[in-house]
């Protein structure tokens, strides 16, 4: 049986984000917590002057052992404190903390490909990673969008993929993503909602929830009026929906976007597909920022990241929630357990 299999902690890469914003403070806060330490193995990969900086800022002292590198993570002995895999990747003077800059982009760009080398060897199960920023990241070598499709690149993924941006039980998923509003519509295609669905549906599934409850979001007002409102409704997305449900998926929908998130809010579901970046954004946002956690679906290893962004305004000044954070930890552990378990029991 593969829960027999499972290991009791998975293994968790653990990374302080943008070293000029408020990662390194979450992370220090995070790792304070007693149950944040006893959800995973977790492994933090920084560099040793950013990690006591978090900690400074975040007033509290988290002691760690330091290993060599992933591959000892999943044997030792005393997996209930944090371990550290030291890096070398910034020096102090590279770092204006509150500035966006090319070497902390370089840096978070790094650290994060020894994380998914260590995943594809099978040494860790999951990454957990403090807040990005973009534009860093850019200046730093970032040759996408954005870090999900860095992943898929670096990991080899060759299917359809999507960031989940969840609320505590809700998860959203989306349609298209960083694209200019013009270009939304032509993203707005069968194929693409049957794979947003059905990957929403399956990773529900790896992160515990046996009978997801997935709704599908129409994208024009009033769910189009039935064509007189815009026609994607009519001719793609409610027979997107139907063929869902012809495949055995209790898929709902599509359900007017300024309503959906009422049903969502009320427990009513557990998913919610939408058709474009701002539809399911602006509804997570405003029922708990300070919660919510993005999952990087479609990729061959759990990374989940909380959902806010890397706060320049108040980094270093002690001041940073880690809901969030520890949000993303459980999630990151949920699934990176589910996965490990998928893998041992295919090679027993």
């Amino acid at each position: 049986m593969i829960e027999a299999l499972t290991p009791a902690r998975p293994v968790v890469a653990l990374t302080l984000g943008d070293a000029a914003g408020i990662g390194p403070e979450l992370v220090a806060r995070l790792l304070a917590l007693p149950e944040a330490r006893s959800l995973a193995n977790l492994v933090l990969v920084a560099d040793p002057w950013v990690w006591q900086r978090g900690q400074d800022v975040a007033g509290v002292v988290v002691p760690t052992r330091e290993l060599p590198g992933f591959a000892q993570a999943r044997e030792r002995p005393d997996a209930e404190v944090p371990a550290l895999v030291a890096v070398q990747t910034l020096r102090v003077e590279q770092v204006g903390v509150g500035e966006a800059r090319a070497a902390c982009g370089a840096s978070s760009l790094q650290i994060l490909d020894l994380c998914m080398d260590a995943a594809l060897r099978g040494e860790i199960d999951a990454i957990c990673f403090a807040p990005l920023n973009k534009f860093a990241m850019k200046l730093g070598g970032l040759k996408y969008d954005d870090e999900l499709h860095h992943f898929a690149h670096y990991l080899g993924v060759t299917g359809y993929f999507c960031e989940f941006n969840t609320l505590d039980g809700l998860w959203t998923s989306r349609i298209s993503s960083h694209v200019p509003l013009l270009d939304v519509p032509r993203h707005v295609t069968r194929e693409r909602i049957l794979a947003a669905a059905e990957l929403i549906h399956r990773s529900l599934r790896a992160s515990g929830v046996a009978e997801p409850r997935v709704a599908v979001a129409g994208l024009n007002p009033h769910n189009g009026d039935g064509g007189t409102c815009g026609r994607e409704e009519v001719d793609i997305i409610i027979p997107a929906v139907a063929e869902l449900r012809a495949r055995g998926l209790p898929i709902q929908g599509p359900f007017p976007a300024d309503t959906i998130f009422l049903k969502a809010r009320d427990g009513e579901l557990d998913a919610v597909v939408t058709m474009y970046h701002d539809q399911g954004q602006i509804a997570i946002k405003l029922m708990g920022f300070s919660r919510g956690v993005t999952v990087q679906g479609g990729l061959p290893v759990p990374i989940t990241t909380p959902a806010h962004g890397t706060a320049y305004d108040i980094a270093g000044r002690g001041r940073a929630d880690v809901n969030a954070t520890l949000n993303a930890l459980r999630i990151a552990a949920r699934m990176g357990r589910a996965w490990r378990g998928e893998k041992l029991g295919a090679s027993a």
